[in-house]
């Protein structure tokens, strides 16, 4: 069990008004170890995200098509938090559509955003969303517009029921695209320290003043963590191949927020402890940095 908290990751001020620690959650795998199964019981996701909260974690990113069966990371964390919530930012995202089978079925319409944030409040209980993400495109950009859609998340957080936006999956010219109809608090790209293609949009993004959170923080299951120059530095340090990603994402940029997912309490404490790793400049070099 680890002594340590969120905390020990530093902060960042989210959107100028949310201060969140950088070592957050991602809700994915609560439900299931992947978006095809096999589910796994309710009352473990529960027990990790009580958990989380309890070490500090204040910023869970979900979404709606986070569900596999009956069970929906949503209302997880609903029944997990509420009515205890104070302080913790949700974040969540909208675009894919996918149907009660699992199935996905492509991106949704303009005209069909307003009622996935509408059932996205109705599933957490809320009467506004925290961060909304218009998710884009597959895994990797695929170059679409976003204005149309993006402006539908705009109307609504002039309504309010947002209160910041992000775009999630996106290449430069989206993210450009969307800063010309709202003000982008957020991106969510693939990003870990074997997959690097996107610095020059992290960049943009620490310029700006943007969390840049990067999905599949610990490869996703599809790119084994564990490069030479990530071994070794665990092995100094006496960590995990897992806890070393985590500290480089963190040690990257300051905009860097990493939302590591788990339906684990154990790997949970082990990826929280890794917030107080330390990487000098021989382990940044070693990991590419």
């Amino acid at each position: 069990m680890t002594n340590l908290t969120a905390a020990v990751g530093g902060e960042f001020l989210l959107g100028g008004d949310l201060r969140i620690n950088r070592l957050g959650f991602g809700a994915m795998r609560l439900v299931a170890n992947s978006l095809e199964g096999p589910p796994r019981d309710p009352a473990t996701g529960v027990a990790v995200l009580r958990r989380a909260v309890e070490l500090g974690v204040n910023h869970i990113d979900t979404a709606g098509f986070y569900r596999l069966g009956g069970t929906c990371a949503h209302e997880l964390i609903r029944r997990a938090l509420w009515p205890h919530r104070d302080g913790v930012v949700i974040a969540t995202k909208v675009g894919p559509l996918r149907d009660a089978d699992g199935t996905f079925r492509g991106q949704a319409t303009a005209a069909e955003l307003r009622g996935l944030v509408e059932e996205d409040l109705r599933r957490l209980g809320v009467s506004r969303l925290d961060l909304v993400y218009l998710r884009a495109g597959g895994i990797g950009p695929d170059g679409s517009s976003v204005a149309d859609r993006f402006a539908v998340l705009a109307e609504l957080r002039e309504a309010g029921l947002i209160r910041h936006l992000g775009v999630s999956n996106v290449g430069a010219a989206q993210l450009a695209e969307a800063r010309s109809v709202a003000p982008v608090t957020a991106v969510q790209n693939h990003f870990h320290v074997q997959h690097v293609e996107d610095r020059q949009l992290l960049a943009e993004c620490e310029r700006s003043g943007i969390a840049y959170v990067p999905f599949f923080p610990l490869g996703g299951g599809s790119t084994p963590m564990d490069a030479a120059g990530v071994r070794a530095v665990a092995q100094r340090l006496s960590a995990s191949v897992a806890q070393v990603s985590l500290a480089w994402l963190l040690a990257v940029s300051p905009v860097t927020l990493a939302i590591p997912g788990t339906g684990s309490v154990a790997h949970l404490e082990e990826n929280v402890a890794a917030g107080g790793l330390r990487l000098d400049n021989g382990d940044l070099a070693k990991l590419g940095s």
